[in-house]
């Protein structure tokens, strides 16, 4: 890989991130590497800003801190084609970036430079509200999830959601909410919900109910090509919200709808080749213990 102009990204609110962050600057300034670096909020303006300023698309975006910080990068920095490479700065579980100790290691982007590692292609969604007219109303692209819960913050209702998968209707739920994901996202919000965990290469689309009132309202898992439309059903509840990744972003009313389907988009993640595999990584986060009789081993 070209090193000759990268981004450094960093979480606001950690004091650690920034510490880091400043040495990543220098030492890539001290190879000749031009870096410009930048905070990542919940919104896209400070990125936004360094690309309107700079006018320039990076070789490589570093993104320090938990998974969280990569995928609010992600979704700036996927559209325009920028490979990323994550590290666990302040995280919680950072299923989606490497361990802080590697940036430690002196010849770190030498091996980027010299291609030792490999790059995973990791797929996004789309989703977009069109009012009753079929105008688009809002759009937004997401590498972990969408999903929808109530609009009310004092109350908790349940919501009464249709759900038609490639114009078919497929369930009607009441409960808490909805959540559509990706493969990536099988170890966020989904699994939680007791939705399966799939493996990132598995290009899929997981539908899990929040806390459904029907027993029989089960998680699924669709093909890549799906078109999911996503309607608000019955008259107690006008409109619910939907959340991208984990940040809220808009409403639905009982005229619109909503559509998401696999984007045209893919977050491009750099996999050093001595980080954990992908099965290691879910042992070590999720406390998987496996065989009792063989623990000692």
């Amino acid at each position: 890989m070209k090193l000759d102009y990268v981004w450094v990204l960093y979480h606001p609110d950690s004091k650690l991130a920034s510490i880091e962050a400043e040495k990543c600057v220098s030492e890539l300034e001290s190879l000749g590497i031009k870096v410009k670096h930048s905070i990542i909020k919940n919104d896209e303006k400070a990125l936004e800003n360094l690309l309107i300023k700079n006018n320039e698309i990076p070789n490589l975006a570093v993104v320090l801190g938990g998974d969280g910080t990569v995928l609010r990068a992600a979704r700036f920095l996927s559209p325009k084609h920028i490979p990323i490479i994550n590290f666990n700065v302040g995280g919680n579980l950072g299923f989606l970036t490497h361990d802080k100790v590697f940036l430690s290691q002196k010849n770190l982007w030498e091996r980027i430079s010299k291609n030792m590692f490999s790059i995973q292609s990791r797929m996004m969604l789309n989703l977009s509200i069109i009012d009753e007219n079929k105008e688009l109303n809002y759009e937004r692209i997401a590498l972990n999830d969408f999903y929808f819960r109530s609009d009310q913050n004092e109350i908790s209702p349940t919501c009464n959601i249709a759900l038609d998968i490639d114009g078919e209707r497929v369930d009607e739920y009441k409960g808490d909410g909805l959540i559509i994901s990706t493969s990536t996202g099988s170890t966020a919000y989904s699994v939680a919900t007791g939705g399966p965990i799939l493996h990132p290469s598995v290009n899929a689309i997981i539908v899990s109910a929040i806390c459904p009132m029907s027993l029989s309202s089960r998680p699924i898992v669709i093909p890549e090509s799906s078109k999911i439309s996503i309607k608000l059903i019955g008259n107690k509840v006008k409109k619910i919200k939907t959340w991208a990744d984990g940040m809220n972003e808009s409403d639905i009313k009982t005229n619109q709808q909503c559509l998401i389907q696999k984007s045209i988009h893919q977050t491009s993640i750099i996999i050093l080749k001595d980080s954990l595999s992908y099965y290691r990584k879910l042992s070590t986060k999720l406390g998987w213990k496996g065989n009792i009789s063989h623990s000692n081993n």
